[in-house]
């Protein structure tokens, strides 16, 4: 393979995007181990914490995860006495994830956790550099959520679930 036919990782926006996110989510998991919460379980916690009583599908497609892998990781959350669901009178199949006394407990901890991890990644970055960073990557998220082949194309909500990083308050 010659030069020319090679990305440079330093150029590749898909290797430098995913890097950044494994340092966040290191940063994350450093944060929130103490708590007993993985970064697994975080996006649903916040899209919990944004309505309670969801029921696994809409988590689903709230925070782009697929139905295996959520059902997984509810049990684990419920194990670790974070959900618990309840059945929906309406529909036998259907229950409610709702967050319990002990997840409420953590909100303020944990997304406390997420704003400071997100002030640490952007410091020495300027309130307009960091706006247009934050409408440029909305808008790479929105061409591949749009093109037909992406596997969340017809899923609503975010691509992660997870609010963008903020700037610094």
């Amino acid at each position: 393979m010659n030069a020319a036919s090679t990305l440079p990782r330093q150029s590749s926006l898909g290797y430098q995007i995913n890097h950044l996110a494994r340092l966040m989510a290191q940063a994350l998991r450093r944060r929130i181990a103490p708590l007993g919460v993985v970064p697994g379980q975080f996006a649903q916690l916040l899209a919990l914490y944004e309505q309670d009583g969801l029921s696994q599908r809409e988590l689903c497609a709230r925070v782009r995860i697929e139905q295996p892998t959520m059902a997984n990781t509810l049990q684990r959350m419920e194990r670790d006495g974070l959900i618990r669901r309840l059945p929906d009178p309406a529909d036998g199949r259907r229950s409610a994830v709702m967050l319990t006394e002990r997840a409420r407990d953590l909100e303020d901890d944990l997304v406390g956790a997420a704003r400071s991890i997100n002030s640490e990644a952007t410091r020495n970055i300027g309130d307009d550099e960091l706006a247009s960073f934050m409408d440029t990557l909305a808008r790479i998220i929105g061409n591949l959520e749009a093109a037909p082949e992406s596997p969340g194309a017809n899923v609503a909500g975010g691509a992660t679930g997870l609010s963008p990083p903020q700037p610094p308050e």
